[in-house]
């Protein structure tokens, strides 16, 4: 058993020398059993919903499962491949399908107006502000009218306009005008207040990816740029949009889960106060964001990850504090970035793997993520408290069973690709709302790594991170209390057919005494549920 969990940090002593120090990560909490165990409380399996997933290009099938609708406190938006595949049949079918929103680059012609899709007077669009989602991308304001390159190099945040001065011809090219005109998004739902325009989505993503810079003195105006464009944006949307960015998060592990994210400090421009500059009034910084941080006009962060490849490869280890593994990294981001700001978290999840080139079969967006991956996102997630996702995709409309392009640079993507990841997913959402909804009802206790844990037949009891379970080999369980009602998950990741494992819970807080045993199979994903006994002699709360 590992209980110190050692990495390097280099760290520089600001004289352009660098030395290495010892960082370590949390403590595993281990306990030794006395006497005998209490009697165990068998969970309820969750039901599955036997489904032949497609092996059709270019399509995937929403009704591998039947109704369902997400908790009011949850939210997934719909940002993915394929449903013009299904919209014309039943526009609504999504949403039926565990879905809460469709973002604009998604939606179809009658539900939106434009200058080149014209509505009738009087008309509004069938999706409810809580259905619809706008995410904001490089281009939005680094292309005309706007023209600011700042949305796509960070480094030029010294040379770019807060405000423009009045009667300047290039007006539009500034973060102000930029963000109001955001505010003209009424017009397309036919729902502008009488009073003035204002943004009626539900939620706003922002997609730029500049935060990176190449120059550490340009980090102010980075930071007072980040400021201002949350608070601009926020003067005009209506009070029930939400807004957060794929970055600044608190931290970003980028796909690792490894010891020492968890005593990372919160990223600088997450939480970097605003500050004029010799150069920033001049260019029409206020004064009244002074002081002021991105987080503190965010709704809410998007720590997550995307995989690659390596995290589908069920034939490499994945053991080691610097190893790649699916479910460490999915629950590790989580763990780290709830510690570090309270804010709301929406991750983005995509079911096939990203691009890069320094990782062996990750050049190409091609290899989908296998059952038991595609499931598990879909239940393990939401163990850690989140309150959304966004299920995203770099292709839109699909077209089914077209023949392999000729272009083999085209080969595994878009239409040439097999979508059964995304009926795995929906299974997943399918078997933890279709069954446990009443669970996620505002009161509910995550335990996250608090889970309490045990291999040894009771003997000792340990509650891990995600990396210590990662490094330690032990079987993932997280779970969800809710007064006398706890919903377990649990897996072995990229476990062998045929191979079983079992471990042991319990829950011993708030006057209940539960133990119960999982019987693991290969790498299944668990979901279960039970009513927990009350300890012998335990009172009741008045």
């Amino acid at each position: 058993m590992k209980f110190l969990l050692i990495s390097f940090v280099a760290v520089t002593m600001g004289t352009g020398l660098w030395y290495f120090k010892y960082v370590r990560g949390p403590e595993p909490i281990v306990v030794v059993h006395q006497g005998a165990l209490p009697p165990s409380t068998a969970l309820t399996p969750t039901p599955r919903h036997p489904f032949t997933p497609t092996t059709r290009k270019g399509f995937w099938n929403p009704d591998v499962v039947d109704d369902f609708t997400l908790p009011a406190t949850k939210t997934v938006t719909f940002h993915a491949a394929g449903r013009n595949l299904h919209v014309d049949q039943d526009w609504s079918k999504l949403f039926r399908r565990g879905f809460s929103s469709i973002d604009k680059s998604r939606m179809v012609p009658e539900e939106f107006r434009s200058p080149w899709n014209p509505k009738p007077p009087g008309w509004t669009s069938r999706l409810k502000p809580s259905q619809r989602a706008l995410t904001i991308g490089q281009g939005y304001m680094a292309d005309p009218p706007f023209n600011i390159s700042w949305s796509r190099a960070g480094d030029n945040a010294p040379g770019t306009w807060y405000i423009r001065p009045w009667g300047d011809k290039d007006f539009k090219n500034s973060v102000s005008v930029a963000m109001q005109e955001l505010s003209g998004e009424c017009e397309n739902f036919g729902d502008c207040p009488p009073d003035k325009h204002l943004n009626t989505y539900g939620k706003i993503f922002f997609d730029i990816e500049n935060e990176g810079l190449n120059n550490p003195l340009n980090r102010q105006e980075q930071a007072n740029l980040y400021v201002f464009m949350m608070k601009t944006l926020r003067q005009w949307i209506s009070p029930y949009t939400e807004v957060g960015s794929i970055a600044p998060v608190p931290h970003n592990s980028f796909g690792y889960s490894r010891a020492r994210d968890y005593n990372a400090s919160p990223d600088w421009l997450w939480d970097m106060p605003a500050q004029q500059t010799d150069i920033s009034r001049q260019r029409g910084m206020p004064d009244d964001i002074v002081g002021k941080t991105f987080a503190d006009y965010a709704d809410f962060q998007m720590p997550g990850t995307y995989y690659l490849y390596p995290e589908f490869d069920y034939s490499i280890p994945h053991t080691d504090d610097g190893a790649r593994h699916w479910l460490a990294a999915l629950l590790g981001e989580q763990e780290v970035n709830m510690k570090l700001s309270p804010k709301k978290r929406i991750a983005w999840h995509w079911l096939f793997n990203t691009q890069s080139s320094d990782f062996p079969n990750s050049e190409k967006a091609k290899n989908a993520a296998p059952p038991a991956i595609a499931e598990g996102m879909a239940v393990f997630y939401w163990f850690t408290g989140a309150y959304g996702v966004l299920f995203w995709d770099d292709a839109n409309d699909l077209k089914p069973d077209q023949p392999t392009p000729t272009d083999v640079n085209q080969q595994g993507l878009g239409n040439d690709r097999v979508y059964a990841c995304y009926e795995h997913y929906l299974h997943g959402l399918w078997r933890l709302f279709k069954h446990h909804g009443d669970l996620f009802n505002g009161r509910e206790k995550y335990l996250n790594e608090q889970t309490e844990c045990s291999v040894d037949g009771g003997k000792t009891w340990y509650k891990f991170n995600a990396n210590q379970l990662k490094t330690d080999e032990k079987p993932f369980v997280r779970a969800i209390v809710n007064g006398n009602q706890i919903l377990v998950a649990a897996t072995q990741p990229y476990g062998k057919a045929g191979e079983r494992k079992s471990v042991m819970l319990r829950y011993v807080e708030d006057g209940y005494q539960f133990y119960t045993t999982i019987d693991l199979a290969g790498d299944e994903i668990f979901l279960g549920r039970a009513t927990m006994p009350k300890a012998v002699g335990a009172r009741k709360k008045v």
